[in-house]
Parts: structure tokens; sequence; C-alpha cells
């Protein structure tokens, strides 16, 4: 199968992430197709690695070309993890990301926000200007109508809910001010996670375009 332009960015960008993976880490694996590049690139490596994944597709996956994979629920679960890898839907010039539209964001925060470093790979449209709507959420199911009503312009989506049972919408709101609108979704009732990933989640982000791979540090201090 010849791949498209897009998709040899993804392969590229997810390539070159491997750079960034040491014998011995414990490695966050997130969702999403560029992620399906970046493992064979890390199987054909042979690292030493020891994984969790944000998804049942990339667990399997992963599984399949022999790397190893733990759970990432209840107490015995790292508490750490030394590097989480993962794509993006939107990155804008300061490192501000856009994540979620495969519903999987909840997952994909909590395991960036786990990692001492968390690298970014996308191919070069996901880079933008300025973000724009829509931020995906995970909602509570209980009281989901008064959440809706005090989040204003949301959508939900006809999709089934999270692996953990929150009601998946997006909001296509006012996103002029990232950090107010994070620190306002942040505070709400009813709203599980949304998809804003400030800049200072985020390590390094590899973008890969026709020609060349560009990685820029953000604004999360290095390990």
């Amino acid at each position: 199968m010849t791949l498209t332009s897009v998709e040899l960015q993804k392969q590229a960008a997810a390539v070159a992430a491997v750079d960034y993976v040491r014998d011995g880490m414990l490695l966050g694996l997130g969702t999403g197709s560029t992620v399906e590049y970046l493992l064979p690139a890390l199987a054909e490596r042979g690292f030493n690695v020891t994984c969790v994944s944000t998804s049942p597709r990339t667990e399997d996956l992963a599984r399949s070309l022999g790397i190893d994979v733990r759970s990432f629920v209840g107490t015995s679960a790292p508490a750490r993890l030394d590097l989480a890898i993962d794509g993006a839907d939107q990155v804008d010039p300061s490192g501000w990301l856009v994540k979620g539209g495969g519903a999987a964001h909840t997952r994909e925060k909590r395991v960036a926000a786990a990692a001492d470093e968390f690298v970014v790979i996308v191919s070069a449209n996901k880079v933008v200007e300025r973000i724009a709507a829509p931020i995906p959420l995970e909602l509570l199911d209980f009281g989901l109508a008064a959440t809706l009503h005090d989040l204003g312009d949301v959508r939900l989506r006809d999709v089934p809910r999270s692996p953990d049972g929150g009601v998946i919408a997006d909001y296509f709101g006012d996103v002029s001010d990232l950090p107010t609108l994070a620190a306002r979704l942040d505070s709400m009732p009813g709203v599980i996670e949304h998809g804003l990933f400030s800049p200072s989640l985020v390590s390094y982000v590899v973008i890969a375009g026709d020609r060349a791979v560009d990685h820029r540090k953000v604004g999360r201090p290095s390990a």
C-alpha cells in the first residue's frame, strides 16, 4: 500500500521519537494512527522497555509486536513513567495541544502527567496558528443535563462511551483564551476531563514535514 504524504509524515515523526527511548524505561503509549507507526519502530530497535497504554487497540498491537505491556489500573500499577509518546489533533506555536479526537483524552492526559517527559508526534498539518474548536470533553453521566447547561455550546458525540464509562462530547464555545478556558473546564463539576493540554505538560513536539523532522522544546522541564 502506498502511503499518502500525511501518513509518511506521521511515520517519520514516530520513527524520530524512538530516539528519546532508552533501555529499561517505563514508557507510556498513546492512542491513534501516529502512535501505530511508533510501535513497529520501537519493536525493531529491540529496546528492553515496559509499557502502559491508553487504549486496548494500542495495547493489543504492542503485544503482537512483542512489546511488554502492563496494566495502568489500580494501586499495583506504576506510579511514575519515564517517558510518554502520543500524537495530537492540534498544536499551536506555544505548545498548547488539543487531543481527544479518538475520545481517549482522559487516559492520555493521565499518562502524560505521570511521565517525566512527554513527547508529542505529529504530521505538519496538525500545526496551527491558533487552537480552534471543538475541544473534546469526557463528562459524567450523573447530572449530565446540568453539566451541559453550565458549559454552554457543547454537542454530544454519537459514539460509545469512553473505556472508563464517560460520555464523550465536544465544546464549540469561545477558545480565544486557552488558560482561562482550561481552568474553567478543570473546575466544572461533571467534567471528567477535557482535551486541552497546556505547554507545561509537553517536553518536546516532533513535527514531520515532507523534507525534514523538527524537534521543538516546549514548556516542561527536562527530567
